[in-house]
């Protein structure tokens, strides 16, 4: 089996932006990107840089996060494998990334060079909807981040941060479901602050909502878990 080939029948049946198309029409748009590499802590992308490329990750783990003027780093939202990053180089205007994007984990990416985005995007127009719907999830996952900053507590927002990444990157093992993530990416994503944050985790362990080992947090069921905190 060639190549391009077995890459579509890996990828087609889980990445939404590629939704639409034919198994050979996703070889073509694979086909024309190429495959690099990102270390753990790596910035892949950088907040302000020309968008002149398009990112989909194909393996590891990732996330967006904002630089603000006083040197604060923010984090957004998280990248899984599927997912696509750096859309505006789909721009028919140059543009600039708004956002950085650092690897979480060891990273393997399709990249795909301006020009040869915009091609693809003329030569299947289904790229540019699909494109549009990201853009759609981003949006709402912005309002529903705004308003929980507005309208929630503290332990409110950090125990929707812990049950959201357990749908999205938690990994089911023995006794729940493990998420991989720091106190300090807790507390940007709740915003709040280290201290909080690790105090909050240390409470909900000492009542058995969750348990911390190795710089890992289980959660035994995070339905469970989310009705007993909030």
């Amino acid at each position: 089996m060639k190549a391009v080939e077995f890459r579509a029948l890996n990828f087609h049946q889980r990445v939404e932006w590629l939704r639409g198309l034919e198994p050979r029409e996703i070889d073509v748009v694979l086909a024309a990107a190429k495959s690099r590499r990102f270390p753990a802590k790596s910035v892949i992308t950088v907040q302000g840089d020309p968008a002149d490329q398009c990112f989909l990750l194909r393996d590891g783990r990732a996330h967006y996060f904002f630089g603000t003027p006083n040197g604060k780093k923010v984090i957004l939202m998280w990248i899984t494998p599927g997912d696509i990053f750096g859309p505006a180089a789909l721009l028919s205007r140059p543009s600039n990334y708004l956002v950085s994007t650092e690897a979480v984990r060891d990273c393997t990416v399709f990249v795909w060079e301006r020009s040869a985005i915009r091609s693809l995007t003329q030569r299947f127009p289904i790229l540019l909807e699909n494109t549009l719907l990201t853009a759609m999830d981003y949006f709402s996952w912005y309002v529903a981040a705004h308003g929980a900053l507005i309208s929630q507590t503290a332990q409110e927002r950090l125990a929707y941060v812990l049950f959201g990444l357990a749908n999205s990157i938690g990994e089911k093992v023995a006794g729940g479901v493990e998420i991989d993530v720091t106190n300090e990416e807790l507390a940007n994503s709740a915003n709040i602050t280290p201290y909080t944050t690790s105090r909050m985790i240390s409470d909900w362990q000492r009542h058995g909502a969750v348990r911390k080992n190795r710089g890992k947090i289980l959660l035994r069921s995070p339905e469970r878990f989310f009705l007993q905190v909030v």
